[in-house]
């Protein structure tokens, strides 16, 4: 039987960057597939594949995107699961004269005067981090100070490279290991922000649909699954049927 080999191109959330590679390299042996990555904000993707943006899977940090790709006919139908939950922490590199595990202290304080975190305005990350602030009860004290990246991974780099002394970033890229290395996190209280439920689906214009969906059965496998938690990542809620 002759194999069809596919050329996929995926649209991810960069939280995902410190694991997605190593899924997609095992995914490929598997497969004989080819798999492109491109790594942004969830809500740039969004934009871009409501204009047509040639990608056959978006793995989005939310699940509103896709729900809304869905509803906009965008989304191949009964395609959209969720495949992980994330979760924001404190981060600051070592040296810095931070201790994240003040907590809220960290940000309060007359010596930090940026704190870094993805844009809001199409970051589910920053989103989160905005929410995690306001319920703390010192969005006021601190909203001057937010510096915005473009997404999460522009954030992260911010603090890493010193242009902001804290960061509110995944917990995923707090555990890869450049910035394992050089610093430390503290978690957020995930009952301060609304739950980071990532959802993925396969594209109308897709012209790799089989090899597209089946890329989304292999986030299901539990050894993926397993992969996913050890770089940070909560399991996906279960939803009974629509």
């Amino acid at each position: 039987m002759h194999l069809i080999v596919a050329l996929l191109t995926i649209a991810a959330a960069s939280d995902l960057q410190p694991v997605l590679p190593r899924l997609i390299a095992a995914f490929e042996k598997e497969t004989g597939h080819t798999v492109r990555a491109t790594f942004g904000s969830s809500g740039n993707f969004f934009a871009q594949i409501r204009d047509g943006a040639p990608f056959d899977v978006f793995l989005s940090a939310d699940n509103t995107y896709p729900q809304q790709l869905e509803a906009a006919g965008l989304a191949e139908p009964s395609t959209l699961m969720s495949y992980a939950t994330g979760s924001i922490v404190l981060w600051a590199r070592r040296g810095s004269g931070v201790d994240v595990r003040s907590g809220w202290n960290a940000l309060t304080g007359d010596r930090v005067k940026r704190i870094a975190v993805a844009n809001p305005e199409h970051a589910p990350y920053g989103r989160a981090a905005v929410a995690a602030l306001r319920a703390a009860g010192i969005y006021d004290r601190v909203r001057t100070k937010l510096v915005l990246g473009e997404n999460v991974a522009q954030a992260a780099q911010f603090v890493q490279s010193g242009n902001a002394l804290v960061g509110i970033i995944p917990l995923s890229l707090a555990k890869s290991p450049p910035l394992a290395a050089t610093g430390d996190y503290a978690d957020v209280p995930p009952s301060l922000y609304p739950p980071i439920e990532q959802s993925a689906v396969v594209l109308r214009a897709s012209r790799n649909k089989n090899a597209a969906r089946a890329f989304l059965q292999y986030l299901r496998r539990r050894d993926v699954i397993a992969v996913l938690a050890a770089a940070g990542f909560g399991p996906a809620p279960v939803h009974t049927t629509r």
